[in-house]
């Protein structure tokens, strides 16, 4: 499904692509696009949601709010997003749809992790690749990326989420070498433990990693990485303890570090 809460057609505001739009981190930077006069084209699976923040973003800051009802993970779903856009040019794209499960990989549900490959690495690859060509032929956009401190070691107990945001740093690092004589930036934001819906959905209220690195509020990890974003950084890592923690482990003799990473996520 596709509406506009804003009466319109193309308003010559520079456009906002956000998946992951209606909660935490997603809905953060939804607001912060909204009041600098972006258009936004919302995406997430639940429809209600979708709507409420549409309007609330229409009505509070006058700008157009595509929103569009989408399951990511499915196959061919970054495609049919593209399409819905109907050729207008995206200034921005936010890649934040991302989920993770925890536990043994052994014990996890494979679909699961199949489906969160799709939607971490997947559809972030395929919408970028999508996107770029018209930046590209423009000299000019942003893409930022929402990865996590989980990007900088392996995670036992959570094995594929933190591959899958292994790859969205890399994959990001890479593109900003290879955009590097162009008017395109690209932005990786990767937050630690956030107040999200995303703990809940992983089952991992009580893990040690909660408990001892403390939860940061969405709307400043999204404030962090607006700004980074617009400054054209390279990473973005909210909160002085999460920026310490990459660093230690970076330090650390590698063989050790997944058992580190064990001990801090065991409940």
């Amino acid at each position: 499904m596709n509406r506009r809460a804003a009466k319109g057609t193309v308003s010559g505001r520079p456009l906002a692509v956000v998946t992951g739009a209606t909660v935490g981190i997603g809905y953060e930077l939804t607001r912060l696009l909204a009041r600098d006069g972006h258009d936004l084209a919302i995406v997430a699976r639940d429809e209600e949601k979708l709507q409420r923040v549409a309007e609330q973003l229409s009505g509070g800051h006058g700008v157009d709010v595509t929103w569009i009802a989408l399951d990511l993970s499915d196959p061919g779903a970054a495609s049919g997003l593209h399409a819905r856009l109907s050729g207008r040019p995206v200034d921005v794209l936010v890649n934040n749809a991302g989920f993770g499960t925890f536990g043994p990989f052994a014990e996890t549900d494979v679909d699961a992790s199949l489906r969160m490959i799709r939607l971490n690495v997947e559809a972030l690859t395929h919408l970028t690749r999508l996107t770029l060509p018209n930046m590209l032929e423009r000299d000019s956009g942003r893409i930022l990326n929402v990865a996590s401190t989980a990007a900088f070691q392996p995670g036992p107990l959570m094995a594929v989420y933190y591959a899958t945001k292994a790859y969205v740093l890399h994959f990001s690092e890479a593109l900003v070498e290879e955009l590097r004589e162009t008017g395109i930036t690209v932005t990786v934001l990767a937050p630690g433990p956030t107040a999200t819906e995303f703990h809940k959905r992983a089952q991992m209220e009580d893990s040690g990693l909660m408990r001892r690195l403390g939860v940061m509020d969405a709307g400043t990890v999204a404030e962090a990485g607006y700004r980074g974003m617009l400054r054209g950084k390279r990473i973005v890592i909210p909160g002085t303890m999460n920026k310490l923690g990459p660093l230690g482990l970076r330090l650390a003799p590698r063989r050790i570090v997944p058992s580190v990473v064990r001990r801090l996520q065991e409940e």
